[in-house]
């Protein structure tokens, strides 16, 4: 038996049973507490999408929304699913939609505290967890300490998933050399980084809808075409969920790891990531963001990843492996993993675009992912030096993040998805311990809101009347308004 490398001996210890646990046991606590607001609001969330105008200092409602949701879609929605449905079975997708709805609370009180606590620095709008933790929790060595984390994860982990899975899919595609996917990825990125936060906002709201429409049209299309499915592909993913198929019975927990993992990698919820994005919005009131952020994890999950997952079990492109590492199901190629599933899946009720459909999606989905990454990077990097005092680090950022582009698609599928894990992993640890340290501002915040839209009013922040301290911008602001 071979032992396991330091990389998957960390990967197993950060997303152990414990992680997986406190994920699902947060989104239930804060569910409860805000009222099931996934639901309770949903109208309301689409309502405020569309509104607020961007500023000198900050981004529209849709643009945060936007850039949030270039780091929640990308490659964990095309190669992540497909990787649960490998791990866990169908029944994966089961447990990646629980984490989704009960994950869009967390998301909400994250990007709440986000917008609570952010900062004018700049000139622009900063914030995020080191922001909130320093402030609302007064732990500033934690706050450096999740600075630290996220600069690493976001610079070296997490683009190395999704370097190398645009890398192999455009090989698979097109036949182009890894390399020159990875300096013309490289150079795109760095025209957008180097125009600053306002530049990485206005491509977001171009590209993402563009996007997502398109893929979510070709998994419709699918669908419709295969419409008699239904009723057998659904039976076998609750089925499989919940260990009443025999032929996925013995891999259960690994389809609740796998879904939950693979969930929040790509959603992203109680990670830490969306507050940075949140932050940077121009709103009257921080509930506003919050809502916003809570349904962009449904517009990942119940719409881009299912899309993948529906369009994967409908074609029957793919394999689940056993706990031995047998494969209980094996319908393609045992070497096909990652995108492949999906450009299969396409490939066979589309022949001979199917490979393309996917690796083009696949590229404008690991774009955007990396402007987020960079963005939510730099951020953290602002924070670490609020006095600008070592302005050269933000280009030594860009170039180093650059560079992990072009190296990464060098990276074996394995290496990069458990590097990957673990910058998640390692987030979501800190993160998530800290909003449930601090969620009584948010609360405030919810309160306050629903009492204003009870009274008629467009609710407009005031943190005296909330009585929450250290709130330093909305305390500034409230104060030029007296």
């Amino acid at each position: 038996m071979e032992h396991p490398t330091f990389i998957e001996w960390l990967n197993d210890f950060v997303w152990g049973t414990p992680l997986v646990v406190l994920c699902l046991a947060a989104g239930l606590y804060f569910s409860i507490r805000t009222g099931f607001l996934q639901v309770t609001f949903l109208k309301e969330m689409v309502r405020l999408l569309f509104q607020g105008k961007e500023s000198a200092r900050g981004v529209s409602s849709f643009q945060a929304f936007a850039i949030a949701i270039s780091g929640r879609v990308g490659t964990g929605n095309i190669a992540g699913v497909a990787t649960a449905i490998l791990m866990g079975g169908p029944g994966a997708l089961f447990w990646m939609w629980i984490i989704a709805f009960l994950g869009a609370s967390s998301a909400f009180v994250e990007a709440t505290l986000g917008q609570i606590y952010k900062r004018v620095v700049r000139g622009e709008y900063r914030g995020g967890p080191s922001y909130y933790i320093e402030q609302g929790l007064g732990m500033k060595w934690y706050a450096i300490l999740f600075s630290v984390v996220t600069i690493v994860s976001m610079t070296f982990f997490l683009p190395a998933i999704q370097s190398q899975s645009i890398a192999k899919g455009m090989e698979t595609a097109f036949h182009i050399d890894r390399l020159y996917t990875g300096i013309a990825v490289a150079v795109a990125l760095g025209l957008v980084i180097f125009g600053g936060v306002k530049r990485i906002g206005h491509v977001a709201q171009v590209v993402v809808p563009f996007m997502a429409i398109g893929y979510i049209l070709m998994a419709v299309i699918i669908i419709l075409l295969n419409i008699g499915q239904v009723p057998a592909v659904f039976g076998l993913i609750f089925k499989s969920a919940l260990g009443l198929e025999p032929a996925f019975g013995a891999i259960v927990g690994t389809a609740i790891s796998a879904g939950v993992k693979r969930g929040i990698f790509s959603n992203e919820a109680g990670q830490g990531t969306a507050p940075h994005a949140a932050s940077a919005a121009e709103v009257s009131h921080p509930v506003k963001q919050g809502l916003v952020q809570a349904f962009s994890v449904y517009i990942d999950t119940l719409f881009v990843c299912t899309a993948t997952g529906l369009m994967i079990l409908f074609t029957g492109q793919y394999n689940v492996a056993g706990p031995d590492d047998s494969l209980l199901v094996q319908n393609i190629d045992a070497a096909i993993s990652g995108p492949g599933f999906t450009q299969y899946a396409v490939e066979s009720v589309f022949p001979g675009i199917g490979h393309g459909f996917v690796a083009i999606a696949l590229l404008f989905f690991v774009f955007t992912t990396l402007m987020a990454y960079y963005y939510m990077a730099e951020t953290n990097l602002t924070y670490l030096d609020q006095n600008g005092k070592h302005p050269w680090l933000i280009n030594v950022l860009r170039v180093v993040t650059l560079a992990t582009i072009i190296y990464a698609t060098f990276v074996t599928s394995g290496s990069a998805w458990e590097m990957g894990d673990i910058g998640v992993g390692l987030m979501a640890w800190l993160n998530i311990i800290a909003i449930l340290l601090l969620q009584k501002p948010a609360l405030k915040a919810l309160a306050d809101y629903r009492a204003q839209k009870r009274a008629g009013k467009d609710p407009v922040f005031d943190a005296r009347r909330t009585g929450i301290a250290n709130a330093d911008y909305w305390q500034e602001k409230n104060m030029e308004n007296v």
